[in-house]
């Protein structure tokens, strides 16, 4: 089984901790898609800006629909987070 390390938010300094923190205020915690990108973090942010424009950007889905579309996705993938 692959292992990557994952920085705990105790761990985390400058642009790691600064992408933690925003986590933590924008979801009330460090999900485990988020800490799998500790090791990158201008990854992780680029993402979780990626997450916003598509979750809660213009579109002519509602959020219940997208919502709906990426649990789905993540189910048929057998997503563990």
């Amino acid at each position: 089984m692959p292992w990557i390390k994952v920085f705990t938010l105790e761990e985390a300094t400058g642009f790691l901790k600064e992408q933690y923190d925003a986590a933590i205020k924008r979801a009330g915690r460090i999900w485990n898609i988020v800490g799998i990108m500790s090791q990158n973090p201008r990854t992780m942010k680029a993402s979780m800006d990626m997450y916003g424009v598509i979750m809660f950007g213009q579109s002519p889905l509602s959020r219940g629909q997208r919502e709906m579309l990426a649990t789905v996705t993540s189910s048929i993938n057998h997503c563990l987070y």
